[in-house]
């Protein structure tokens, strides 16, 4: 692929790391391709940042037609910067584009398009563990037509961010409200696919949640509204009776690349980790006999978050005494430690830019 740069020149500043937050400070470039059918894609560009212009009957302004994905490009010790499995992250899109009738990417031309666009935003890369150089790659359809149809025009774009650690006074647990009047996603809806719908449509039982003290809602199934699948917008994962048991991709779940990352790490150390319906009624049962060891969320940013409580009506429970378990920790050290080349990567996940 050819890919245009023109170069900014008006070039930012980084901020202090230590006060870099999430996706608020942007970088000088941003990469932009177009799409038209019978075309394919042309005109890939990396142009100075700047606002888009959109046609008001834009297809993704009325019906939502757009994904995006989420990964981080992360600084060495040797000031190299490498990325964690951006081909899963090219795969996950594609998934994506062909639920929301979006025109694919070619998978040479995805890791093309990261490696060009982060050698040359470099220096936005942060140096202090724990941060890093958030990428969000995105498409959206731009027929300007009101006509509801399959995608006849599309844009494929990138914008980075530099963000600070997740963790800036150490992991701490937090409490989670099982959610159940609203449903995030169907089977056979759109839950697989990463696409804006399924954020806002979870937005609702969030904000319930917070005003009740919980940090996110643990979803159950949009069905029979009794199988756990997500807490918040990330995968979810339960250490009972010393088993690793996640909820098995239904098609409703998002299929995480942290979630695969977790569970070929889990097992790789010896841990017996099944995917497979789990009720709420099993959870509540484990909360009340102790059974429940650990649970924690696991997605890009927080890479893990363990859970310190679990409220179900109007019963709240602790886990693990509202303290970060075990094997929590020990994934937390172990995937962290890949993604900053702080340990050997065994599984050959990092791809190197520099």
């Amino acid at each position: 692929m050819e890919i245009k740069i023109t170069k900014t020149d008006k070039p930012g500043v980084m901020p202090l790391e230590s006060e870099l937050g999430f996706g608020k400070v942007f970088t000088d470039h941003m990469f932009l391709m177009d799409y038209e059918e019978g075309r394919g894609w042309y005109d890939a560009r990396i142009v100075p940042f700047q606002n888009l212009s959109l046609h008001p009957a834009s297809t993704v302004l009325h019906y939502g037609a757009e994904i995006f994905e989420g990964l981080k490009a992360y600084r060495r010790a040797d000031g190299g910067v490498q990325l964690f499995r951006p081909l899963e992250n090219i795969k996950r899109m594609n998934n994506s584009a062909q639920r929301m009738c979006l025109p694919e990417i070619d998978e040479k031309d995805g890791l093309q398009i990261l490696e060009t666009f982060v050698k040359l935003e470099e220096k936005w890369v942060p140096k202090s563990f724990g941060t890093s150089l958030y990428l969000r790659p995105f498409t959206f359809g731009n027929d300007e037509s009101l006509g509801v149809h399959a995608v006849k025009r599309a844009t494929f774009a990138l914008i980075a961010s530099p963000s600070g650690s997740y963790y800036k006074e150490g992991i701490n647990p937090v409490k989670i409200m099982i959610e159940n009047e609203d449903v995030r996603t169907v089977r056979g809806g759109t839950g697989y696919a990463k696409c804006g719908g399924n954020y806002a449509a979870s937005t609702r039982a969030g904000e319930r949640a917070s005003k009740k003290g919980y940090s996110q809602v643990l979803w159950l199934d949009g069905v029979e509204r009794k199988y756990v699948e997500e807490v918040g917008a990330m995968n979810v994962m339960f250490k009972i009776n010393g088993e690793i048991i996640t909820p098995v991709l239904t098609g409703s779940i998002l299929p995480g690349i942290t979630r695969k990352s977790c569970i070929e790490v889990l097992r790789a150390k010896g841990y017996k980790v099944t995917e497979r319906l789990l009720s709420v009624d099993e959870l509540v049962s484990a909360l009340e006999s102790g059974a429940l060891e650990e649970a924690w969320g696991c997605g890009t940013a927080a890479v893990v978050s363990p859970i310190g409580a679990l409220a179900y009506g109007d019963k709240e429970y602790a886990v693990n005494d509202g303290k970060i378990g075990a094997v929590t920790q020990e994934l937390y050290d172990a995937l962290t430690g890949i993604q900053w080349g702080k340990i050997n990567d065994d599984f050959g996940w990092v791809y190197k830019i520099s």
